[in-house]
């Protein structure tokens, strides 16, 4: 097969996740961000920028594939780490693995950024 252009983006309100969070931190913790990421972002002295760029970027990922949230792709399917530069980076578990591999790509790039209100990721598959 022929490698496939693909790229996802989205915006999220830190607002809403911060909501999420206080109500339900116990359900997202491991079910929508990995213990990785909850831990550098409550590491954080206001963590919900951190929280909401981190959502924007799983949901980035899942249309850069053209799957939803779902069986074929789970919420902690991409995490997001930080490289010694502080430069993000994605890594897949065997689901986005196997997602990655039917685009015939090897990587996901990553792009991040917030405001006080929002926060953008935009993702391409190379």
């Amino acid at each position: 097969g022929s490698k496939m252009l693909a790229i996802g983006t989205d915006i999220t309100e830190i607002s809403r996740v911060k909501q999420l969070i206080e109500r339900h931190g116990d359900f997202c913790k491991g079910r929508i961000f990995t213990n990785c990421e909850w831990d550098y972002c409550m590491g954080k002295s206001n963590p919900y920028p951190s929280f909401a760029v981190r959502f924007a970027a799983k949901e980035a990922v899942s249309k850069a594939f053209g799957v939803g949230m779902g069986s074929l792709f789970r919420w902690t399917s991409a995490e997001v780490r930080c490289d010694v530069k502080g430069a993000p980076y994605v890594v897949l578990d065997a689901l986005g693995q196997k997602l990655l591999q039917q685009f015939y790509a090897s990587k996901v790039h990553i792009s991040l950024s917030h405001s006080r209100e929002y926060a953008l990721a935009v993702v391409f598959l190379e």
